[in-house]
């Protein structure tokens, strides 16, 4: 059960991202600068957390062991995954993007068989939990339902590019979520593990606010505060919650599953932020409807990796 609230936890700070990406697109800010400052900004926070728990020194040496490794898998999962958002914010309400985002409910399911588990002393490689995305499809047919009323608003190009870039960010961030956490084994706690995979990403971040010169100029304070907010409520509170719960069920596809598909809470903690920020419309009752699909989808999936779990251990 911890895992799961800490992944609505997480969820909570996380949807606070789309809140301001959007609101910081509706005031002219580029998403170039929305997305790199986020993780400039992240590095002294996570540093400061990492050196007052005098762990730097072992996140170094693992870092320069396989630096090849750390810069592509933090690339993947930070580069990739929040990039692709800032963009989709351009092209997108808030709650839109956050039910796209979504599909990462599925798309880390998918990617089950690129790993390999431990289950009764042997290692085998993983299995796409099936049954466990019946009710994943059931989170997303809420997500459906939330977007009916609001297809008819959003021209074909605009749906595409909200559409595609999220699409991407969600099979980005749990692949290198769980390759990073392959390759750690566990010898890193959380807080190493975000900053090793912050500071990895910086050539990333760097190339971008290159291009943010060029296409924008600097950005501007309100942008730059903003960014800080989701620095430090998504970037270091969110991110280090959810790496948590994903670590205390690491191994198991199944459970890691079911921590994943919490972040569909993002939608409703999203909805509400956009009602007090961005003063977006009142959702409609079919919206409402969705929504309330989506946590019965969520209890389920959640009580059936449970339910699987204690299975598992029976029969080992």
């Amino acid at each position: 059960m911890k895992p799961i609230i800490l992944g609505i936890c997480s969820a909570f700070f996380f949807s606070i991202t789309f809140i301001l990406n959007r609101s910081m697109e509706l005031s002219g800010g580029s998403w170039l600068w929305s997305s790199s400052l986020r993780y400039f900004f992240m590095v002294p926070f996570l540093l400061c957390i990492v050196l007052a728990r005098k762990n730097l020194r072992p996140l170094f040496d693992m870092m320069r062991e396989r630096w090849g490794s750390w810069i592509l898998w933090s690339t993947v999962g930070f580069g990739l995954f929040y990039a692709p958002l800032c963009f989709a914010a351009a092209y997108a309400p808030g709650w839109l993007t956050a039910s796209t985002w979504l599909i990462s409910i599925i798309s880390g399911s998918l990617l089950a068989p690129l790993f390999f588990v431990t289950a009764g002393g042997k290692t085998v490689r993983g299995k796409i939990p099936f049954r466990g995305l019946t009710f994943s499809v059931l989170i997303l047919a809420g997500i459906v339902l939330m977007q009916i009323e609001h297809a008819g608003h959003i021209s074909s190009i605009e749906a595409a590019l909200g559409f595609f870039p999220v699409l991407i960010a969600s099979f980005a961030y749990p692949l290198g979520n769980r390759k990073m956490m392959e390759l750690c084994g566990g010898k890193l706690d959380v807080f190493q593990r975000v900053l090793g995979m912050t500071i990895a990403s910086l050539p990333f971040w760097l190339v971008l606010s290159v291009f943010g010169v060029l296409q924008a100029g600097l950005p501007s304070a309100g942008q730059t505060f903003q960014s800080l907010l989701v620095a430090i409520s998504s970037g270091v509170i969110a991110t280090v919650l959810f790496f948590k719960a994903t670590d205390l069920v690491r191994g198991n596809m199944t459970k890691l599953a079911a921590v994943e598909a919490t972040q569909s809470m993002e939608v409703l903690f999203t909805v509400f932020g956009e009602l007090l920020i961005v003063s977006t419309l009142f959702p409609s009752l079919l919206s409402w409807v969705g929504m309330l699909i989506i946590m019965v989808g969520m209890v389920l999936h959640s009580y059936f990796s449970q339910r699987m779990n204690r299975k598992l251990r029976v029969q080992l």
